[in-house]
């Protein structure tokens, strides 16, 4: 083992957390975002999110095409953010300071975690189903099993997730390939199920929505499984691999969870009909996907764990700065194993059922975030930032950065008339438009122009001159782990 890699294990485990990983620990190859952020998406729980348009009373071939639409759209927010990594060796959300401050950055971070929260409550409990329907047994005990194995995936760190993720990859290539296949000879779909003339705006809409939701929502993971890559790799090719990863395994799942609530109809089931389907190829293979997608619902949970891991320490060090030791990664990742297991052991049905309104929720609070935070770094600062700064409570960032808040409260305010969220709540112009919802069109663009507006007196070159002047302690601080 090489020193750079000693400085970064400790017994097999990842050591860094929210601190910049400086240049002589980079390593990895660029195309490993492919399929980590492939495998990422091609789980069940994106089956999911492809059956809003269905169950609104759209028709399928109008399914597919927001499905499609939703993703291209979508994936190009979160691939970009993927190009911050390698040129920042930071975390996702540690990078919110520089617009939001400081302690400003809290705002974000909170509907950061209860995001990680969320998806991993819903995708646990996906995986305990899994198990029980092919291996039987409680579900409860499953939810243990899914959570403690993830808790370890997650511990060991960026290496291990990156591995199996390719490896996971490799294997759904073959296993739901063949499903695919399958559902798409054996299952057979109501009629004008491939009528264009049956167009329906709302239903659409409401797909088109919750799949750039799902999307964008990656926004907050991306560079956290970048940032150890080297910083000459290209802008241009770290969104290449980041995108078609992500893009290519969302269309995938979401277009066979189209397909089977279109096949299943009323009786759709998540479990159940992907068992059915699966047993159509041949007795016995439906439990071989079962199986096979539990595995990917665990990885995902392990990446939900490590990212909200990440959220936490960033959070506590907003109030009393933290050394980010392996004691303090093991600890924020232990809480937020248990806070999961909880709310997926005290989850109700309730709790699935409303699993497009939570997509939806996460739309909206997270447009204006990333409005903010792609405008500041590719347009605003161009990438040039002062590292050591962000972890300063003083410095030149700030504790409140009311560019961001502002920018960022009046894209989510300019949203509310446009909201469509079920039976919770349709504004005002959403109502207009027949329940249409379009507030991703205007929250996005309100925001960006909002925050470049108000920047425009910030000093980058000044900013530049102290990251320079501070870069040669940045990296000893960096490489003798003491913050940042």
């Amino acid at each position: 083992m090489s020193t750079s890699v000693e400085s970064r294990v400790v017994s097999g485990l990842e050591v860094r957390s929210i601190d910049y990983v400086p240049l002589d620990e980079r390593h990895g190859k660029l195309w490993h975002l492919g399929p980590l952020w492939f495998m990422s998406n091609a789980q069940i729980a994106t089956l999911a999110v492809g059956l809003i348009s269905i169950t609104e009373g759209g028709n399928l071939i109008w399914s597919l095409l927001a499905i499609v639409a939703g993703t291209v759209i979508g994936t190009f927010f979160m691939a970009f953010h993927s190009a911050q990594g390698p040129q920042l060796g930071l975390p996702q959300m540690i990078q919110s300071r520089p617009q939001f401050g400081y302690v400003g950055a809290l705002l974000v971070w909170l509907f950061a975690y209860v995001q990680y929260a969320g998806f991993n409550v819903f995708n646990s409990i996906l995986a305990a189903d899994s198990l029980h329907t092919t291996l039987h047994g409680s579900v409860k005990l499953w939810v243990i099993v899914v959570t403690v194995v993830a808790l370890v995936v997650a511990l060991v760190g960026y290496d291990i997730i990156h591995k199996a993720e390719r490896i996971l990859t490799y294997t759904f290539l073959i296993v739901f390939g063949i499903f695919t296949v399958g559902v798409l000879v054996t299952l057979h779909y109501p009629a004008g199920s491939f009528d264009l003339g049956a167009f329906k705006w709302t239903p659409f809409l409401a797909q088109f929505g919750v799949v750039a939701g799902y999307q964008i929502s990656w926004a907050i993971y991306v560079s956290d499984y970048s940032r150890y890559l080297p910083p000459d790799v290209t802008v241009r090719k770290t969104f290449y691999w980041t995108y078609f990863g992500s893009a290519l395994g969302g269309i995938w799942l979401m277009v066979l969870g189209t397909l089977l609530a279109a096949w299943a109809g009323k009786d759709f089931d998540t479990i159940k009909s992907i068992n059915a389907a699966g047993d159509k190829v041949f007795s016995g293979f439906g439990a071989i996907v079962l199986l096979f997608a539990a595995l990917g619902l665990v990885s995902v949970t392990a990446l939900n764990m490590y990212g909200g891991s990440l959220t936490l320490i960033s959070g506590i060090d907003s109030f009393k700065r933290v050394r980010p030791t392996l004691g303090v990664r093991l600890l924020t990742i232990g809480l937020t194993a248990a806070l999961s297991l909880v709310g997926a052991l005290a989850a109700t049905s309730n709790f699935l059922a409303n699993f497009n309104n939570f997509l939806l929720l996460v739309l909206y609070l997270f447009i204006p975030w990333t409005a903010v935070n792609l405008m500041d770094y590719y347009v605003v600062r161009r990438g040039h930032y002062a590292i050591a700064e962000i972890f300063n409570p003083h410095g030149i960032y700030g504790r409140w950065g009311w560019h961001g808040i502002i920018s960022y409260l009046a894209g989510f305010a300019a949203m509310i008339p446009f909201f469509s969220v079920g039976t919770l709540f349709v504004g005002p112009a959403a109502e207009a438009l027949g329940g249409a919802d379009i507030s991703l069109f205007i929250g996005l663009p309100v925001s960006a122009l909002l925050y470049w507006w108000l920047t425009r007196s910030i000093d980058v070159e000044a900013e530049t001159r102290v990251a320079r002047a501070e870069a040669e302690e940045l990296e000893q601080a960096a490489h003798e782990h003491r913050e940042p």
